[in-house]
């Protein structure tokens, strides 16, 4: 992934709220998304995060300010889901980034449009404000129309603390540090920030007991992942080779994969989890290209005793850049921490970089056997948690399964999520002599029980 002027960290807006330091959503980032104005009968329609604004791509594009390529993209994103956009490739997706880019950027244009126009054939900022909408006026759908979701099993410290909690002395399954593990998702249950999930019912065995009981989820969980967005896709029966996966790929975004601990325990002897999953997955609203992540990609590595993969699954460009710095953190907002006004509690933080499978590998082990991707599809990178205990991406983990709740500042005790709990996800990528880019929040609600 190549870097360029997009990401040049001096580069100012005119629009300020996307100068400050806290913003993740600065000039080198720019986001896509899908949105309207809240409580309006206005479509839901494309959108690039800049400060605490929205560019809407569809009045951008009606008030004559893109040309060329760039005006195409913008019409394709002018929809209530980015697929179209998504199927025009890299080329057109760049050609949108840099022309925002240099819409948005502070190069002491003129305030008037006819003046600046006599003199660059571009709108002035007076035409370009008139296409922004603030963002807490707005309200998110999930950003595609996902026709597939496939979920994966990529971390191995995550592998090696679950299987742990099973046996001490146990093992990961050796196919693991061969494959790209994944399960087929549900699409139906796909929600945006600010989901509320209600407490699942499913089949549950006590312990000591020889049958089951249908009862509501006890130990109701968050797993922390990337959720990430095919752009173009492949022709069933062929395979999109590793070298090249990245170019299908365009972009990510966080996912909280909720999970039903007690049902998923019961359920997955032989074919893995089922009611445990279908429930409810959460997707942020914001989605950071392949492009914004350039400067932040690392190398890839596997431990010396370890296998390599084989080749269909490695190249150059996999150990030289196939790794990603995103930091991530998750923090619990609970009833009572609302109710006195108290920040949310971090509870872990990690980083994307420690995943042994790379996005590549995951989409190249994907279609190795013919399978199609589709524009708009989604892959969940699996759990995503660190060597160390403070960043495990999942509860189960960090309590030990339960047996060793956590203990919250306000006295308040945690092995499992409890009614009324906001899970709160968040990721940036950071590097000096570069901007600090952010994700944005994925946020969940957990509600009551109701048998419906």
């Amino acid at each position: 992934m190549r870097l360029d002027h997009t990401h040049d960290v001096t580069a100012k807006s005119w629009l300020e709220s996307a100068n400050l330091k806290d913003t993740p959503f600065p000039l080198q980032n720019l986001p896509f998304g899908v949105f309207r104005r809240t409580g309006t009968a206005e479509g839901f329609r494309g959108g690039v995060a800049l400060g605490d604004q929205v560019i809407d791509l569809g009045a951008l594009a009606d008030a004559a300010a893109l040309h060329g390529l760039a005006v195409e993209a913008a019409r394709a994103c002018a929809k209530p889901g980015l697929n179209q956009f998504f199927d025009m490739g890299p080329t057109a997706w760049r050609a949108l980034r840099h022309t925002l880019f240099a819409l948005f950027k502070a190069d002491g244009r003129s305030q008037s449009s006819s003046q600046h126009r006599s003199q660059l054939d571009t709108p002035g900022i007076d035409v370009l404000e008139k296409c922004l909408v603030a963002q807490s006026d707005v309200e998110y759908c999930v950003p595609a129309q996902i026709g597939d979701y496939t979920d994966f099993y990529t971390s191995l410290d995550h592998a090696r603390n679950i299987v742990k909690l099973i046996r001490p002395d146990a093992i990961v399954s050796p196919n693991f540090h061969w494959i790209p593990s994944a399960y087929h998702g549900r699409v139906s249950s796909i929600g945006v920030s600010g989901q509320q999930i209600r407490r699942p019912f499913g089949q549950r065995l006590k312990a000591g007991s020889q049958e089951p009981e249908l009862q509501a989820c006890g130990r109701l969980d968050y797993e922390l992942e990337l959720g990430i967005f095919v752009g173009t896709g492949n022709e069933q029966g062929t395979r999109i080779p590793v070298e090249s996966a990245e170019d299908h790929v365009f972009g990510l975004c966080l996912l909280n994969d909720w999970s039903a601990r007690d049902i998923q325990s019961w359920e997955s002897a032989p074919l893995g989890p089922f009611l445990a999953k279908n429930f409810a997955t959460t997707l942020s609203p914001w989605i950071v290209t392949m492009d914004a992540l350039a400067p932040y990609r690392a190398p890839w590595t596997r431990s010396e005793g370890e296998p390599q993969p084989l080749p269909y699954l490695s190249s150059a460009g996999t150990y030289e850049s196939g790794a990603m710095d995103i930091q991530l953190e998750v923090s619990l907002e609970t009833r009572e921490t609302r109710r006195n006004g108290m920040s949310p509690t971090r509870l872990s933080r990690t980083s994307f970089r420690h995943q042994y499978w790379t996005v590549a590998q995951m989409v190249a082990h994907h279609t190795i056997g013919g399978c199609n991707l589709r524009s708009g599809d989604l892959l969940g990178s699996g759990t995503i948690s660190g060597p160390t205990h403070g960043e495990a991406g999942a509860l189960i983990e960090l309590t030990e399964a339960g047996r060793a709740p956590l203990k919250l500042p306000n006295g308040e005790s945690r092995s499992f999520l409890e009614d009324g709990d906001i899970v709160v996800m968040t990721g940036w990528c950071e590097r000096p002599g570069y901007a600090r880019i952010g994700f944005g929040e994925n946020r969940g609600e957990v509600t009551p029980a109701k048998w419906a």
